[in-house]
Formats: C-alpha cells, sequence, structure tokens
C-alpha cells in the first residue's frame, strides 16, 4: 500500500516481532513497542518508528507482548486496549502535528488470544492471509467462530474485509481444492489475487527487508503489488 502512495502504519502485535524484523527493526531499536502501548498506556506516537520503506511506520512487537493476557487480566476492558490506543492517537492527529496515516494495519499473532482480540475489537475490517493447506481451513473455522464472539459483544461494526490465499502451488492439486473451498463459502470476499509459494518471499524477511525491497520482479512481489491495486479498486467501487 506504501508502494502505491499511502501513508501507512503497521502495528506489530505478535510476541515474535515478524513484521518488525522483516523491515529491518532491530531488537536493540525496539526500546517502547506495542507491548508498552497496551499495558503502560504509553501515546502511540512514542512508540512509531520508521522503516526502510517510504511512507511506512511501523510501532514494534516484542516477546513482552506473550504476558499481555496475563499483566491485564485484572482489567474489566482490557479487550479496548489497543482501540483506545489508537483513537487517541487519531484524536490527536486530527488537532495538528501528528502524521496522519490512510491505513492502519494490525499484525496479530497466528492464534485467538487476548491479543487477536484487542485487535478484533480496535479493527474495522479484518484481512484474513489463509494457506492453501487443508488445516489451515480448519483455523479459519475458528476464526469465524471468533469474529462473532466480537462481534456480538465488542465490536459490532467488524467485518471480513477479505481472505487472501497464499503459499499456492499450482503443482499440487490440494492448493486448488482448498482455494476451491473457500471462494464457495466466501464468495468475492476472496480475492482474485493469490500468493505462491516463492523462495524468494522467504528469503526477504532474513535480509530485514519486504519482497518488494529484496527482489521486486520475483512472482510473489508482483503478486503483493496486484492485491494492493484490488484492495484499493474494491475500497472505491464500495465508496462510489
Amino acid at each position: 500500500m506504501a508502494a502505491v502512495g499511502r501513508r501507512v502504519l503497521i502495528v506489530d502485535f505478535d510476541a515474535q516481532g515478524n513484521a518488525s524484523t522483516g523491515l529491518g527493526i532491530s531488537r536493540a531499536d525496539r526500546q517502547l513497542t506495542s507491548y508498552d502501548l497496551v499495558v503502560d498506556r504509553v501515546d502511540m506516537e512514542q512508540t512509531v518508528l520508521s522503516t526502510i520503506v517510504p511512507r511506512l511506520d511501523i510501532v514494534p512487537g516484542d516477546e513482552n507482548l506473550s504476558g499481555v493476557e496475563t499483566e491485564l487480566a485484572g482489567d474489566a476492558r482490557r479487550s479496548y486496549r489497543l482501540r483506545e490506543a489508537l483513537m487517541n492517537y487519531v484524536d490527536r492527529a486530527e488537532m495538528g502535528g501528528l502524521v496522519k496515516y490512510d491505513y492502519i494495519l494490525i499484525d496479530c499473532p497466528p492464534s485467538l488470544s487476548a491479543l487477536t482480540l484487542n485487535a478484533m475489537t480496535a479493527a474495522n475490517a479484518l484481512l484474513v492471509p489463509l494457506q492453501c493447506e487443508f488445516l489451515a481451513l480448519e483455523g479459519l473455522s475458528q476464526l469465524m467462530r471468533t469474529v462473532e464472539v466480537v462481534r456480538q459483544g465488542l465490536n459490532p461494526g467488524l467485518e471480513i474485509q477479505g481472505v487472501v490465499l497464499t503459499m499456492y502451488d499450482r503443482r499440487n492439486n490440494l492448493s486448488d481444492e482448498v482455494a476451491d473451498q473457500v471462494r464457495a463459502y466466501f464468495g468475492n470476499k476472496v480475492y482474485n489475487t493469490v500468493i505462491p509459494r516463492n523462495v524468494r518471499l522467504s528469503e526477504a524477511p532474513s535480509f530485514g527487508k519486504p519482497a518488494l525491497l529484496y527482489d521486486y520482479r520475483c512472482p510473489g512481489s508482483e503478486a503483493y503489488i496486484r492485491l494492493a491495486s484490488e484492495v484499493l479498486q474494491r475500497e472505491k467501487a464500495r465508496a462510489a
């Protein structure tokens, strides 16, 4: 999204901190993280770091996030911590002096936890990456049940923005079978763009770069550029 001109903020809300690592943010540079944002209520602008990608900033994540569920156990509004932090930032940005972002992307852990609930409560919509593997379908069913719980009690406006099929291997019949099942269930919620299994995508994080900077000509990078274009086109069509 940043590559096509939008101003983007990533909130790395995963204890593994993979989004931060993949954007070249060293552990030493993560003085304040999304953990401080939701546990200590540090103002978000104190946690934001620039990245090597123009127009792309990040609130880094680290291993301290694994303790959020325990540390917030006594707070009745613990699921609203991230939402409140983001809304407070947006309000201050409207008043002037802070960066206004076109998109705030929250990178969640691959499990349904207090962190995921916080993210779903804060978000307007979910973008679901789904590996073209059978076990991923089982995880998707659990995710949908959680979405319904969040809608009923925490965030009635939450919607599925779309489903992105990833790690697609055209040599494997299972990839086609999973894709067909997902499209049959979600219909046009599934993006037309499919992200292929691509070794350059796998290599990029080890160099601290997103794929578009590591090798913008590889099939994986080209697919993500098409995906960004498709997301924007769908938003424009909805707004029309």
